[in-house]
């Protein structure tokens, strides 16, 4: 990039899919997105950055009927241009965030929680997962829950992302953990993170779970993947699933699968629009 300024593209995320988003990146050579939610307003956004183009109203147009295309409405997104210290602007959105009972999480750049016990602190980097999802928020209450009434002697997290619900549990005393991800972004992510909390685990590059069993498996991913790798994550638990990254309307059809593959529905928790599901063997 030649230049200290970008496009930003913003978007009511409720009316742009996780994977509309990705392929608008794609289309338009973004130079790099995230999410953000506020836990108060329930307002959660999409945003992707762009280099400038010669041509700003060009590019601005374009910009726009790609939205429209994927069925945003005029007041659902906005389009500006900022200034040379759009690298770091991102960050005045986040905060240090109180989950559960003890978890304070934190990006790097924000001071922790004197009155949380538990401080995971993370690089989000150019991987997904800060916590302020609703859907990463009910997985870290369900690993908290897990984890106070006895830490599992191994984990696998799959789907990791930043590797923030593995990193979660190893404060909480988890052992012998697992991050598996597609993403080589992810992959370094999750060794970056784990050496900021100073916790060990192993990161590995791959789109199917380990031919191995683990006491807590954790995957919040989306409903499609989830659906599809039902069997291999089924087969891969020893006593506890928690999976996320469904809306509520799809939580029966997830419950089914898994328990056709010999698991038993244990528990549903919901926020907004989102679930995440537990089972046990």
């Amino acid at each position: 990039m030649q230049n200290n300024t970008c496009v930003e593209l913003r978007m009511d995320a409720s009316h742009i899919s996780e994977d509309n988003f990705a392929t608008l990146m794609s289309t338009f050579d973004a130079l790099g997105g995230s999410e953000e939610s506020n836990q108060l307003t329930g307002q959660h956004e999409r945003i992707a950055w762009f280099e400038v183009n010669s041509n700003a109203e060009e590019q601005y147009k374009r910009l726009e009927t790609a939205a429209a295309l994927f069925g945003l409405k005029e007041e659902q997104f906005s389009i500006k241009t900022l200034g040379d210290d759009w690298a770091t602007a991102w960050q005045d959105h986040w905060t240090a965030m109180p989950i559960g009972k003890s978890l304070c999480v934190r990006p790097s750049f924000c001071e922790t929680l004197p009155d949380r016990a538990i401080d995971v602190v993370l690089d989000p980097g150019q991987a997904f997962g800060t916590g302020t999802h609703p859907t990463t928020y009910l997985c870290l209450e369900a690993i908290e829950d897990y984890c106070l009434n006895q830490p599992p002697q191994s984990l696998l997290d799959m789907g990791a992302g930043s590797g923030l619900l593995a990193i979660t549990a190893a404060k909480m005393g988890a052992q012998n953990i697992m991050c598996v991800d597609y993403d080589p972004l992810s992959v370094e992510a999750c060794d970056v993170n784990a050496g900021i909390n100073n916790i060990s685990l192993t990161s590995i590059l791959g789109d199917t779970p380990p031919a191995q069993t683990f006491e807590l498996v954790v995957a919040n991913i989306l409903y499609n993947p989830l659906i599809d790798m039902a069997k291999p994550l089924a087969a891969s638990v020893d006593k506890h699933l928690i999976l996320s990254g469904i809306l509520n309307e799809q939580v029966p059809a997830l419950i089914q699968a898994y328990v056709a593959h010999g698991l038993t529905h244990h528990n549903t928790r919901n926020k907004e629009e989102w679930a995440a599901v537990e089972f046990i063997r």
